[in-house]
C-alpha cells in the first residue's frame, strides 16, 4: 500500500463513506484532517478524530481556523452586511475556503498530492474546494468519490452498514454543516420549492419564550461587548451571542438562489449571531455613514458577497474591497438595541458620538435650524430644473 490520500474529514455521513471507500475499495493509505471553522466544541473535535480513527485512518490533524476566520472574512462580512439575496449570510459559503486553505497547506506540509472530499456533483462546494486547492497545489489529484460515483445518502449508509459502521444513520438524514457563522441543514424538504424544515431538523432547539432586550456595542465596525462584557476575542462574543440567539429560534430562514453550476438552490439555515450582527451593524450605520458611503458600500459589498460564495476569496479585487470597507468603519462606533421575542427581533435603536441624526441640525418632519423656507424653495427649483426643461421640451416637440 503505498498510495497515500488526505481527506477533508468532518465526521458525518459523506466524509465517513470516502474514509472508508478509499482505504477498503480504492487501496489508499488514507489519513485525515477536520478544519474547525467554531462549529466543533471540544467534545465534537475528540468525538471526531475517534471516528477517523475507527474508519481506519493512519493520522488525524485537527486545525482551528476560528480566529483567522474572522479576521480575514467574517468582519468584512459585518463590515459590508452582506446577506446573499438579503437573506443568507454566507455561513458554509465563507467556511469553506478557509477549510479548503488549511486542508491545501497541511498536504503540502506532509506531502500528500491526493486530497478527498465529501461533496456532491450538485452543489457549490465541489467548486470552492476544487479552485482553492487547485491554486494552492497546482498539479494536485482531487478525489470526490460521491461526486464521481453519483452517490445518493441512502446508497452510502448501505455502504457504511455494509462494514459495521456505528453512527445515528437517523440524523444522517439531513446534511449539516455548522459553524461559527452558522448552520446550513439540507434535506428532502430542501430539494423541492414547496416545504419547509422540521423544528427537529434545527440543531438548536427553541427554550426561551421570555422577551429581551440585548446591547451590542462596537468600535470601528467591529463587535467588542455584549451586555456591556468586553470579549477579549470577538469570535468568543460572537459565539455567545449564537447561544443566545439560538434559544429564541433567531436567525432560521431558507435561502433560495443561483448556484456556481447554473441551477437553483434552496438550504435552510440557523445563524443566530451573523444575523443579529449585521442587522445591528447596518442600523448603526446609517446614522453614523453619509448617504454616499452607504450606496458605494452597498453596490461592493454584494460585489464582494457574491464572489466570496462562489469561492472567488483569492480573487485579489476582494484585497482591494476590504480595504475600502474597512476605511468605511473610523465612525462606526456606538451601542445597539435589539430586543429578542420566540423566533423573531426587532433592532430598537442606538447610541453614537457620531451619529448624523442631530437635534442641533433639525428634526425630521417637524422643526429645522440649519436653513430657511426661502432657502428650500430655491433649492427646490434648482434640484428640479433638468428634469422640468425635459417636460416642457418634450411637451412642446409632441405638440
Amino acid at each position: 500500500m503505498n498510495k497515500k490520500a488526505l481527506v477533508a474529514f468532518s465526521g458525518g455521513l459523506d466524509t465517513s463513506y470516502c474514509v472508508l471507500h478509499l482505504s477498503k475499495v480504492l487501496g489508499y493509505e488514507v489519513h485525515t484532517i477536520t478544519v474547525n471553522t467554531g462549529g466543533f466544541d471540544r467534545e465534537e473535535v475528540a468525538k471526531i478524530a475517534k471516528r477517523a480513527n475507527d474508519l481506519g485512518s493512519q493520522s488525524h490533524k485537527t486545525v482551528d481556523v476560528t480566529q483567522k476566520f474572522w479576521e480575514d472574512c467574517l468582519k468584512y462580512l459585518v463590515f459590508g452586511n452582506v446577506l446573499k439575496n438579503n437573506t443568507y449570510p454566507l455561513s458554509v459559503s465563507a467556511e469553506r475556503v478557509f477549510q479548503a486553505l488549511a486542508i491545501a497547506h497541511y498536504a503540502k506540509e506532509i506531502g500528500i498530492n491526493t486530497v478527498v472530499h465529501g461533496s456532491t456533483g450538485a452543489g457549490n462546494d465541489q467548486v470552492r474546494f476544487d479552485m482553492v486547492l487547485q491554486t494552492i497545489i497546482p498539479g494536485i489529484e482531487i478525489i470526490t468519490p460521491i461526486r464521481d460515483n453519483k452517490l445518493s445518502r441512502e446508497e452510502e449508509i448501505k455502504f457504511l452498514q455494509s462494514h459495521n459502521v456505528d453512527m445515528d444513520f437517523a440524523k444522517a438524514q439531513y446534511s449539516i454543516n455548522k459553524g461559527i457563522w452558522g448552520t446550513s441543514v439540507g434535506g428532502k424538504e430542501t430539494l423541492n420549492s414547496r416545504q419547509s424544515l422540521p423544528e427537529s431538523a434545527y440543531p438548536t432547539q427553541v427554550s426561551v419564550s421570555t422577551e429581551r432586550t440585548i446591547k451590542i456595542t462596537f468600535k470601528k465596525g467591529e463587535p467588542v461587548a455584549l451586555e456591556g462584557q468586553q470579549f477579549s476575542h470577538t469570535v468568543d462574543l460572537v459565539q455567545e451571542l449564537n447561544k443566545i440567539g439560538g434559544t429564541y429560534g433567531i436567525g432560521r430562514d431558507v435561502h433560495v438562489g443561483d448556484t456556481i453550476i447554473g441551477i437553483k438552490g434552496r438550504v435552510g439555515f440557523e445563524a443566530p449571531a451573523p444575523v443579529l450582527l449585521i442587522k445591528a451593524h447596518h442600523l448603526l450605520e446609517k446614522h453614523v455613514l453619509t448617504q454616499y458611503q452607504l450606496s458605494w458600500k452597498e453596490q461592493l459589498s454584494v460585489w464582494y458577497g457574491n464572489r466570496l460564495h462562489e469561492g472567488q476569496f483569492l480573487d485579489p479585487t476582494m484585497r482591494n474591497i476590504e480595504k475600502f470597507l474597512l476605511d468605511t468603519q473610523d465612525n462606526v462606533t456606538g451601542d445597539v438595541w435589539v430586543k429578542l421575542y420566540p423566533y423573531r427581533f426587532a433592532v430598537e435603536g442606538i447610541e453614537s458620538k457620531y451619529d448624523l441624526m442631530s437635534s442641533e441640525f433639525g428634526k425630521y418632519g417637524e422643526e429645522n435650524t440649519g436653513w430657511t423656507g426661502e432657502d428650500v424653495k430655491g433649492f427646490t427649483k434648482i434640484f428640479g430644473n433638468q428634469t422640468a426643461i425635459y417636460h416642457q421640451v418634450k411637451n412642446k416637440a409632441d405638440d
